[in-house]
């Protein structure tokens, strides 16, 4: 099985969304970039278990092009693009099993299919993809030579892991980089909080006044 997906016909649209976003994306397009030419991830066989949004595919663009077999799944079927899903698995060669709003069932199936390819770096968001080697998938152990983890959430349950002697490779803590830590958990939070309230009720700016309270450099 190389991929779990609602729907290829979505591609097209998944397609221009991609594009789109690459545009806003120039560090990465630069790596990408650099990647095509060096090759530094040739052999090397990833794992992900990420929001499967147009960022992310450009990401998984990037590791393509650096020579990396990739796999990718979903860490949150609700933020899964079933349209860019479908353009990551047809137009970059990645393998992805990804569908939006699956049940819990589908989704552990979709984690299976993306260590099926005996990863040797993980890409985890939210440790899933660790965990579920650490636990149920115990033979995977002797191909991955470490991985990395791009949430709060995530890092604490590694640590955790580490601190029972229980993490059997290194995991590099991506959320502690300065800046994710600042443009994704600080200022990503702070306007993620807005679109919230403007999703739940539906309001307009226009003519409304706003009070803001709890919310600061320090907090």
């Amino acid at each position: 099985m190389d991929s779990m997906l609602k729907d290829l016909g979505l591609l097209p649209e998944g397609r221009l969304k991609i594009e789109f976003a690459a545009k806003t994306m120039p560090v990465l397009r630069a790596i990408l970039a650099e990647f095509e030419k060096t090759k530094p991830l040739r052999g090397v066989r990833i794992a992900a278990c990420l929001h499967v949004t147009t960022e992310t595919a450009n990401l998984c663009q990037a590791l393509i092009a650096g020579g990396a077999e990739l796999a990718l799944c979903a860490s949150n079927p609700l933020s899964t693009k079933d349209d860019v899903a479908a353009a990551i698995h047809v137009d970059f060669g990645a393998k992805v099993f990804a569908i939006h709003g699956c049940d819990r069932d589908t989704y552990y199936r979709q984690v299976d299919g993306a260590l099926s390819t005996e990863p040797t770096l993980i890409v985890d968001d939210g440790a899933d993809l660790t965990t579920t080697i650490h636990t149920s998938r115990t033979e995977l152990l002797k191909h991955v030579i470490g991985g990395t983890e791009v949430t709060s959430t995530g890092v604490l349950r590694v640590r955790n892991m580490e601190r029972e002697g229980a993490l059997r490779f290194p995991m590099f803590a991506v959320n502690d980089a300065a800046t994710k830590h600042l443009f994704d958990n600080r200022y990503g939070t702070g306007q993620n909080t807005i679109d919230g309230i403007l999703r739940a009720t539906n309001a307009l700016f226009a003519g409304s006044g706003f009070a803001v309270f709890g919310y600061c450099w320090f907090c």
